[in-house]
């Protein structure tokens, strides 16, 4: 069972989350989670009845007493603090409520505690300025993916994969990866389809392995996610707001993770990662989401991965054209450049309702325009 291979206590969390969204399809869950629906309804039974808490092996102690004092509360916060010791006043507050803490202070009390505690870089505080944030209207409608700078182990280096959902934020994977290479990537988003489905979508920059020399062309990655029914964007050459989720969680990944650790080798990293986006998707309160969690955001996309791919099927009036090996198809007798990527497939060429002018297809996807109302040189 996989949920031998992570935190046990993580996917139950993880799993009943999803099963407890609206509409949400449970058996569909039990297979891609690799549980059987008698344990699935067990623990979904016991988070109805005793929240996160249920879903641990061990008992866990109270975490609110009429009898606490306001030294212990302190205490708590400063507790708190120590374990996340990138969050502020709001965040902290929110996950103490969440914890089921009583009589939790203002947030600018707990923020006069840390400042009292010298737990504060005022440097750090004045360098925080609110932004302006776009966002999809719902999950899986665009995801946001790239790597992370790589950085040092004592054996070799280590590239972070990362995958935010632009909705809920939810990170959906976060990988400890020894290198950039397309079956890599390949692999670790096969294992995040399996679990969560497809997105509509998938944004990338223009660098390898998924962009081609910065021109956001398209590469055997690209037109695997094609061939699966996702679009494909790229963001503008050098504007790494376009992937502004992605950035942002690079940023606070940085902070409460990467910032002053060391790691034996790129195994060793996973582990951190692992507990880590825990603390990211369930416990740690996001601004942008009005102090929740992005799993209270997330539900798990309706469509699955398919082991099979599905056939190149294109339907008339489209023309098909086989693209060779230097990219290019013959139509009309004009070279037309589609791709390398897409060498040996089949494409659809489509009329539009402009005379001359035409669109070449892969699969439902529009890769290229065929305009004969140019003079060919």
């Amino acid at each position: 069972m996989p949920w031998k291979q992570e935190s046990t206590v993580s996917l139950r969390l993880e799993f009943v989350r999803l099963a407890s969204q609206p509409a949400a399809n449970v058996r569909e869950l039990c297979r891609r989670f690799d549980v059987s629906p008698k344990t699935a309804y067990k623990w979904l039974a016991r988070f109805r009845a005793h929240g996160a808490a249920g879903l641990d092996d061990h008992s866990r102690r109270p975490t609110n007493s009429p009898h606490r004092t306001a030294d212990a509360l302190e205490q708590q916060v400063l507790q708190l603090r120590q374990q996340h010791p990138a969050w502020g006043g709001r965040k902290l507050r929110r996950r103490l409520q969440n914890l089921g803490v009583a009589d939790v202070p203002a947030a600018s009390t707990i923020t006069a505690i840390l400042h009292r505690h010298q737990l504060i870089d005022p440097e750090q505080a004045a360098a925080h300025q609110p932004c302006q944030r776009f966002e999809h209207d719902a999950p899986n409608r665009l995801w946001q993916l790239d790597f992370k700078g790589h950085f040092a182990t004592d054996q070799g280096r280590c590239h972070p994969l990362t995958i935010v959902d632009d909705h809920s934020r939810f990170a959906l994977g976060l990988f400890a990866c020894a290198d950039e290479q397309t079956a890599t990537v390949q692999g670790h988003l096969t294992t995040v389809f399996r679990r969560y489905g497809l997105p509509e979508r998938l944004l990338s920059d223009n660098g390898s392995p998924w962009g081609s020399a910065g021109l956001a062309e398209h590469t055997p990655l690209t037109v695997w996610w094609l061939r699966l029914g996702i679009a494909v964007s790229h963001g503008r050459p050098y504007h790494p707001q376009t992937q502004g989720k992605d950035e942002r969680f690079h940023r606070t990944l940085k902070a409460e993770v990467l910032q002053g650790a060391s790691f034996r080798d790129v195994p060793a990293c996973q582990p951190r990662f692992d507990a880590w986006r825990e603390v990211y998707n369930h416990q740690r309160p996001h601004e942008s989401l009005a102090l929740g969690v992005p799993a209270d955001r997330y539900r798990a996309s309706v469509r699955a991965f398919p082991e099979e791919l599905p056939p190149l099927v294109y339907e008339a009036p489209a023309v098909v054209r086989k693209v060779q090996t230097t990219g290019r198809i013959a139509f009309h007798g004009r070279e037309v450049v589609v791709g390398k990527a897409f060498a040996g497939y089949p494409v659809g060429i489509r009329p539009t309702k402009t005379d001359g002018l035409w669109e070449v297809y892969f699969s439902r996807h529009r890769v290229a325009e065929i305009d004969q109302r140019q003079v060919a040189d």
